[in-house]
């Protein structure tokens, strides 16, 4: 578990620094005189950037959920709900930053190569599912172990027929 909190940790930094460089860079430019952003009209700027934005808070919050479990003093009542409640949230907030990340990223491609071309929407569309759908296939099994382990009947409960008792 320790060894996976730090790997995502590593991730989940590294997403906080690309999408805090996105943040701040404006795609297209600005006007020379206002200085406001050229696709500052164009909707899909607006998904570009709250997508960014997302991701960039979401990934912070991973690093937090990690850290913590990192730093924990390791008690053996941790062990059952404390830390796979830390994990579970670290992987989600993790999930949730790697799909505002792409989907900031290909909003921002978009906006600046599509120029209204379907096929360019379709290309980078179909790209960033696939990558998402990657993601998901990978961890799911974590997630779901993590999950049932911590939230299901588990191995120190008694089974019974009786789901009163």
């Amino acid at each position: 578990m320790k060894d996976t909190a730090n790997s995502c940790s590593s991730v989940a930094a590294l997403i906080a620094a690309v999408v805090f460089a996105a943040a701040i860079t404006v795609p297209g430019g600005t006007n020379g005189d206002s200085g406001l952003p050229v696709f500052k009209s164009e909707k899909v700027f607006l998904v570009s950037a709250v997508s960014d934005a997302l991701s960039l808070f979401s990934s912070t919050a991973a690093i937090l959920m990690f850290l913590s479990f990192l730093t924990a003093r390791y008690a053996e009542d941790d062990f059952l709900h404390a830390l796979p409640k830390r994990l579970i949230m670290g992987l989600l907030t993790l999930f949730v930053s790697i799909t505002c990340m792409i989907i900031a990223f290909s909003s921002t491609l978009y906006l600046v190569f599509g120029d209204d071309k379907t096929w360019i929407l379709i290309t980078v569309a179909a790209s960033a599912c696939l990558l998402v759908i990657l993601f998901v296939y990978l961890q799911f099994p974590l997630l779901v172990d993590m999950f049932l382990s911590t939230y299901g009947r588990g191995i120190f409960r008694k089974h019974c027929e009786d789901p009163l008792y």
